[in-house]
């Protein structure tokens, strides 16, 4: 671009330019006419008359043949012209237009954008205070001083126009001064300006969150919302809401959005923070979108250790994250999940293995130890339902193999589950969309569940599934037994003592007011009613009890039968005798269960009789 402008407003302000031109008024020859070259390498092209006097300044484009440089022709009243070139100006022809209208006496008005490139250009053009009074450096200074690094908003879109002013604004100490203001201040003002930052380069933003991470006085609250806005704002896909404005946008290349993404996990709180900013959620759309791009092993490998950190937090719909490699045959990528249920658990081992190591230290602080690293039970439930929740619904995919879904099952500890009631549907639902499973694999696949474990409904419903095998079903009814029988000694038992418990033996003197008074026959009548509750009630569970030996000694005998005429299987169902028996033999036996998947949650369930009785269920 080419500016047409006047040789003393600008010899008033710039230095650089007065000794420009007086070192053009020394090279050229006395009495020669002033004719000048322009050409690719600053003016060495034809020779061309130098224009008249410019009544006012005129700006214009033209395109020349040395490409971008700046030319600056400046014209005197005697028709005499100089031409100046700047090649390496800062900030542009736009930047020198302004810089311009200040020599020219022009109000130009300064904003957070424009304050760097015009401290630049007036450091390069010379316009200090030693030259001249209230020059364009010192209003620019003073501008940035006292109203852009005050607040972290402003300073960060300085910083942003600083990208296009390297190495000037390095020099001079503009990025620098920005970079401490933003991390100066992030934590004393309020969090509406951390969407700022979306506006900076990767370079520029390693720079302040390193800032950041370096002084002790930034919250850590501070530190996490400026790296979740700008993942939300730079990671298309990463967040619904930022969709829209990257309409327009250029979309950056994958190349690209690795690095960003990498940036962000290595910027990530080592600690496991206050899980209100760094949520599940976005950690989890964080490892959805390292596998889409394809991110190094070790990014995705950070992302997963620090989800593990807030798996309580996640739902079902956070860890569903689909498979995206060409080699796995799963809609789901189970093998992720199963990393971060393991790096999960290994908190608790963690804690374990120090609480027990520490030999010189109390049983107190031990335990405290212990508590203070392992997860907490109510921590360690929710991952196990979770973890049931997970398995249903990737029990419906077809390539899923019986032994991943096993090791999944597996993974959590006993005391994750308080019933395993999930577990056993997420199995239900599994052996309904896998119905050519072989002998061994069902009843490996049924193996992970604890009958022990299973309510009342669960029981119920296992008792007539048509798809569980025929030693899970005995398990199942057997443990129901069991767990009758042990209700009714308890019952037995506290029957026995409630009458003594509930009346302790009076004091001699009391017993001796109350003999006098004359026996009362209250508790008797009470005691009497009770008895009879409690032995209509037994009653009832022995029947109970006797139909279910009726049934375990019915399907014995049906067993016996079954391997008697096993070699007289139909050929259709030779390459899976297990799943064709139990359909046989119950309907040999007119045993008729309705077919259905299991829809129990894990919940307490109390049968009415005991909680009647005063049972714990």
């Amino acid at each position: 671009m080419s500016f047409h402008l006047h040789k003393f407003p600008l010899m008033s302000k710039s230095r650089k330019i007065s000794r420009m031109l007086a070192e053009q008024d020394e090279q050229r020859p006395p009495g020669q006419p002033r004719r000048r070259r322009r050409g690719s390498s600053g003016g060495n092209a034809e020779e061309h008359a130098a224009p008249a006097a410019a009544a006012e300044t005129e700006i214009e484009e033209a395109e020349e043949e040395d490409g971008d440089e700046e030319q600056l022709q400046v014209s005197m009243e005697d028709g005499k012209s100089y031409r100046i070139t700047f090649p390496d100006f800062p900030g542009g022809p736009g930047t020198f237009e302004a810089a311009a209208k200040f020599c020219y006496g022009v109000r130009v008005e300064l904003t957070p954008w424009n304050v760097a490139p015009l401290r630049c250009a007036a450091e390069y053009l010379e316009m200090t205070e030693e030259h001249s009074e209230d020059n364009l450096a010192a209003r620019a200074e003073a501008y940035l001083s006292q109203a852009v690094l005050r607040h972290p908003g402003e300073a960060t879109k300085a910083l942003k126009s600083c990208e296009d002013l390297l190495p000037h604004a390095e020099e001079l100490g503009i990025v620098a001064r920005c970079v401490e203001a933003i991390a100066a201040r992030s934590s004393a003002t309020s969090r509406s300006w951390f969407g700022d930052l979306a506006v900076l380069g990767l370079h520029m933003y390693k720079r302040v969150m390193a800032a950041m991470a370096a002084r002790e006085d930034v919250r850590t609250e501070a530190l996490e919302g400026c790296l979740v806005s700008y993942a939300k704002a730079t990671l298309p896909g990463l967040s619904r809401s930022m969709r829209w404005r990257r309409a327009s946008a250029p979309v950056s290349s994958e190349v690209e959005q690795r690095d960003l993404l990498e940036a962000v996990v290595a910027s990530l709180p080592a600690d496991k923070g206050s899980g209100s900013v760094v949520t599940a959620k976005f950690l989890f759309a964080l490892l959805r979108t390292a596998h889409i791009l394809r991110a190094s092993d070790a990014a995705r490998a950070a992302i997963e250790r620090k989800a593990a950190t807030q798996l309580e937090q996640a739902t079902v719909e956070d860890v569903l994250i689909p498979s995206y490699s060409g080699a796995a045959e799963t809609l789901y990528d189970v093998d992720c999940v199963e990393r971060v249920v393991r790096h999960f658990l290994a908190e608790e081992e963690v804690g374990e293995d120090e609480a027990s190591s520490s030999a010189a230290i109390t049983e107190e602080e031990a335990a405290a130890r212990t508590t203070a690293s392992r997860p907490s039970a109510v921590a360690m439930t929710q991952v196990g339902k979770l973890v049931d929740n997970y398995l249903a619904e990737v029990a419906s995919d077809a390539n899923l193999k019986p032994a991943k879904f096993c090791e999944l099952a597996l993974a959590m500890p006993d005391h994750a589950r308080i019933y395993d009631d999930g577990v056993y549907r997420a199995v239900d639902i599994y052996l309904k969309a896998h119905p050519r499973l072989t002998t061994e694999e069902r009843d490996r696949v049924c193996g992970v569940v604890d009958c022990r474990k299973l309510t009342v409904e669960a029981c119920t419903h296992a008792a007539q599934n048509e798809r569980l095998p025929l030693r899970a079903v005995l398990q199942v009814l057997f443990f129901e037994q069991l767990q009758l029988r042990r209700a009714i000694t308890g019952t037995l038992l506290a029957s026995t003592a409630s009458p003594r418990a509930r009346h302790p033996q009076p004091q001699p003197a009391a017993a001796a007011v109350r003999h006098a008074a004359g026996p009362s026959e209250a508790w008797r009548t009470t005691t009497v009613q009770e008895s009879q509750t409690l032995r209509l009630d037994m009653d009832g569970m022995r029947t109970r009890v006797q139909g279910l030996e009726r049934e375990c000694s019915s399907m014995r005998r049906a067993i016996k039968k079954i391997d008697g005429r096993g070699g007289t299987a139909s050929p259709s169902s030779a390459s899976s005798p297990d799943a064709a028996a139990p359909a046989g033999w119950r309907s040999r036996y007119r045993c008729k269960f309705s077919t259905q998947v299991c829809d129990s949650q894990a919940r307490d369930a109390v049968v009415s009789r005991a909680s009647r009785m005063g049972m714990s269920p």
